[in-house]
């Protein structure tokens, strides 16, 4: 079993940075004429954000805040797969299907906030993102089993 390490404080808010740049993204895509998607995945901050998860991903390695990186890096990467997605079938579609790849790209940006938003809560609280193994499990008390009365279990 791999033992979990805690992180440096530099690292945590390292990773608050990379949450900023991320959510600057995504209010850049609210706010003005772009995007969310295109805030997103096309805007510096993010771009920026990406360079710095791959830069300083060995280093939160073995650490709870690998699980942010891996988080932040796969928000990143999945959503360019399905905008990639989305032009491909307008392209397909000869360009009619343009009046129908607005519905994914509305949810891929809702997924957007949701991904940055619950990992930068998480974040706050100082946990894991998501269990990515045995060796992440939480240390929770385990509950007995004793029977309560007439041998039913409680």
């Amino acid at each position: 079993m791999t033992t979990i390490v805690e992180p440096r404080p530099s690292l945590v808010r390292l990773t608050h940075v990379i949450y900023t740049l991320h959510a600057v993204s995504l209010l850049i895509g609210i706010v003005t004429a772009a995007t969310i998607v295109g805030a997103f995945l096309f805007s510096w901050p993010s771009i920026i954000a990406v360079i710095l998860n791959y830069a300083k991903r060995s280093e939160v390695r073995g650490t709870w805040l690998e699980s942010h990186f891996r988080w932040q890096i796969r928000t990143f990467w999945f959503g360019a797969l399905w905008v990639g997605l989305c032009v491909l079938f307008v392209i397909a579609t000869l360009g009619i299907g343009i009046f129908i790849a607005w519905i994914p790209l509305g949810v891929v940006g809702l997924w957007f906030i949701y991904r940055i938003a619950s990992g930068w809560l998480r974040l706050l609280d100082h946990r894991a993102m998501y269990l990515g193994g045995p060796e992440m499990a939480p240390q929770t008390p385990q509950r007995s089993e004793r029977p309560g009365p007439a041998g039913s279990l409680l």
